[in-house]
C-alpha cells in the first residue's frame, strides 16, 4: 500500500469513527427506555417466515445469522419479532456478504409490518448495493423513497460491519446508516398501520449472508 493509499484509508477510518459517534448521539435520547430484542444466545422472541426455512437462521458468537454465503436463496425469507412496536428507535450493527455473480445480494429491516397471506408486508429499511438506505414498502406499494448516497458512499464498509438506526414516530420516518441520514419520509396515507412487527430479510437471488448484532429498541412513547 502506497503512502497515498494509507492516508486515504486512515481518513476513511476516521470518518467511520466519527459516523459511529454521530449514530450514538442521534440515538442518545431515551436510553432509559431502551431494551435488547435479541439475547445473543437464542432466537427467543423471533419466528421464521416461511417456517419451513427456519434452518437458514442461526445464532453464532452473539450474532444473528441468515444464510451461509454458499447456498443460493430461492425465495425471500424473514425472521420477525413476536412483539409489535409502534413509535420507536431501532439500532443495530449489520454485515451483508455474498457473491454478486450468483444473483442479488440484498437484505433489509422490516418495521411496522404484518404477516398477510404468508408474506411479510410493511416498511423496509433496505440494505445492499443500489438500495442502501431506501424505504421500501414490502408486498404493498414498492419503493417509497431512495437513500441519499453522497456522503454515505465514503463510509460504507462492503462485507464489513455497519450501523443502522431507524427512527419512526407517528407518520414521520428517518433512516441513518453509519450516522449518515439517508432519508426521511412522511406517511400521508392514514390507512397504513402505525404499529407492527420488526423483521430481518434474507433476499432471494444470490448466496447472501446477513448478520445482525447489538439489536436494541427504544420506545419513543415513554420519553
Amino acid at each position: 500500500m502506497c503512502h497515498l493509499e494509507k492516508k486515504f484509508s486512515g481518513i476513511k477510518l476516521l470518518l467511520l469513527m466519527i459516523s459511529i459517534f454521530i449514530t450514538i448521539s442521534v440515538s442518545g435520547q431515551g436510553f432509559e427506555n431502551s431494551k435488547s430484542i435479541f439475547d445473543g444466545k437464542t432466537m427467543k422472541g423471533w419466528k421464521a417466515l416461511p417456517e419451513k426455512n427456519e434452518s437458514l437462521w442461526k445464532v453464532r458468537d452473539s450474532v444473528l445469522v441468515g444464510g451461509d454465503g454458499v447456498l443460493k436463496i430461492s425465495e425471500n425469507n424473514y425472521l420477525y419479532t413476536t412483539d409489535h412496536f409502534e413509535d420507536f428507535e431501532f439500532r443495530c450493527l449489520f454485515r451483508l456478504s455474498g457473491d454478486a455473480d450468483t444473483g442479488l445480494i440484498n437484505s433489509g429491516i422490516q418495521y411496522r409490518s404484518q404477516i398477510v397471506d404468508g408474506n411479510m408486508m410493511g416498511y423496509q429499511a433496505d440494505i445492499g448495493n443500489g438500495y442502501w438506505g431506501d424505504i421500501y414498502d414490502e408486498h404493498r406499494r414498492g419503493k417509497l423513497v431512495g437513500g441519499e448516497m453522497h456522503t454515505l458512499k465514503n463510509l460504507l464498509r462492503n462485507d464489513g460491519w455497519n450501523s443502522y438506526v431507524i427512527r419512526v414516530k407517528g407518520d414521520f420516518h428517518e433512516l441513518y446508516i453509519n450516522g449518515v441520514k439517508t432519508n426521511e419520509y412522511l406517511e400521508k396515507d392514514s390507512t397504513v398501520s402505525k404499529s407492527g412487527l420488526i423483521g430481518i430479510q434474507l433476499h432471494s437471488g444470490g448466496n447472501a449472508k446477513i448478520e445482525f448484532r447489538d439489536i436494541t429498541i427504544t420506545d419513543l412513547n415513554k420519553q
